[in-house]
C-alpha cells in the first residue's frame, strides 16, 4: 500500500533532518538543492516509481531513476535508504574516507540505487535515454526517471540529447527540471539567462507540463501522475519542477548561499528545531 499525504510528509521532513546533519557532520555537501528537491523524490520513490525489491543495475522490469546534479546526494542518499536500499545508518558515513557514500555519486562504491557518477553536470539526461531505449529493445513497459539542475542546463549535451530524444521518439521517459532560478554563483538569470525553458522544450518537440508548487506532495503526486499518461505517446516527457532552494529551513530560502555550504552549530540547531523528527535520526 502508498504512503498516504502525511505519511509522505513525515519523511520529507525526517529526509530534511538527515540532509541537516549529513552536511554539518563533514562541514561539507550541498544542503540548498537538496533541500528544495526532498518532497519530489521522496514522492517518487514512495509513491510514483514501480520499484522491484532489491536492487541490479540491468533494472529490467520496473521504473529507473538517473540523478543528474549528483552534488544533491545527500538528498538522493537519505531517500535510497529510508527507501531500503542500504542501511539508514550508513548516512553517517556521508563523504568519509572509504564511504560508499562520496560528495557525489559514483557506481564505482557499489551502492544499491546508485545506477551512474554524475560529478560531472550535463550527462544524465544521455545515460538516460539509451536506459529507455533499452527498455523498448528489451519490451519493458516501465518508465525512465531523471532529475535535472535549472543551471545544469546551461551545459551543451543537455540540448544534444534532448534534440535525440524527440528525433528517436523516446516517450518512455519524463525529465525533471528542478527551476529553483540558483546556482553557485548566483541566481541563473545572472549566470547566463535562458529565456523560456519551456519555449526550448516544446522547440524540440518535448511535451512539457509544469508543477508550479514543486514542495507540495499534493502537487507533485498530480504532476507526476499526469506526466505517466503522457507517455508511450511518440514524445518524451518534461516537467517543469518549481521548487525553493532550501526549502523548510528559513534562513536557507530565498538565496543562493547555501548551494554548497554547511550549517554551523547553531544554525544545525535551528535548521533542527524547524523539522521536529518524524521518524527517527540515524
Amino acid at each position: 500500500m502508498k504512503p498516504n499525504t502525511q505519511q509522505l510528509s513525515d519523511l520529507t521532513i525526517q529526509v530534511r533532518r538527515d540532509i541537516l546533519r549529513m552536511v554539518h557532520a563533514v562541514n561539507s555537501g550541498h544542503p540548498g538543492g537538496s533541500l528544495g528537491c526532498t518532497e519530489f523524490l521522496v514522492t517518487l520513490y514512495q509513491n510514483i516509481m514501480d520499484r522491484k525489491e532489491g536492487f541490479d543495475m540491468d533494472g529490467i522490469g520496473e521504473d529507473l531513476f538517473f540523478l543528474s546534479n549528483g552534488h544533491i546526494s545527500p538528498v538522493f542518499y537519505s531517500v535510497l535508504a529510508r527507501s531500503g536500499y542500504f542501511p539508514v545508518s550508513e548516512l553517517a558515513t556521508f563523504r568519509l574516507l572509504d564511504s560508499r557514500l562520496q560528495g557525489h555519486p559514483t557506481t564505482h562504491e557499489g551502492l544499491p540505487g546508485v545506477r551512474i557518477a554524475s560529478g560531472s553536470l550535463g550527462q544524465g539526461l544521455s545515460v538516460a535515454l539509451g536506459a529507455a531505449q533499452a527498455k523498448k529493445l528489451n519490451k519493458d513497459n516501465h518508465i525512465v526517471y531523471s532529475l535535472h539542475g535549472d543551471g545544469e542546463l546551461q551545459e551543451g549535451q543537455n540540448w544534444e540529447a534532448i534534440m535525440y530524444a524527440s528525433a528517436k521518439k523516446v516517450d518512455n521517459i519524463i525529465a525533471t527540471i528542478d527551476l529553483n532560478g540558483k546556482q553557485i554563483d548566483g541566481t541563473t538569470d545572472e549566470v547566463l539567462p535562458m529565456g523560456s525553458i519551456r519555449a526550448k522544450f516544446e522547440a524540440f518537440d518535448w511535451d512539457v507540463l509544469e508543477i508550479k508548487e514543486g514542495n507540495s506532495i499534493d502537487a507533485i503526486i498530480a504532476g507526476l501522475t499526469d506526466a505517466k499518461s503522457r507517455t508511450g505517446k511518440g514524445k518524451p516527457v518534461c516537467i517543469l519542477l518549481h521548487t525553493e532552494m532550501g526549502n523548510g529551513v528559513d534562513f536557507m530560502m530565498h538565496t543562493h548561499a547555501w548551494h554548497g555550504k554547511a550549517p554551523n552549530n547553531d544554525q544545525l540547531a535551528s535548521a533542527l528545531a524547524q523539522n521536529i523528527s518524524t521518524l527517527a535520526d540515524y
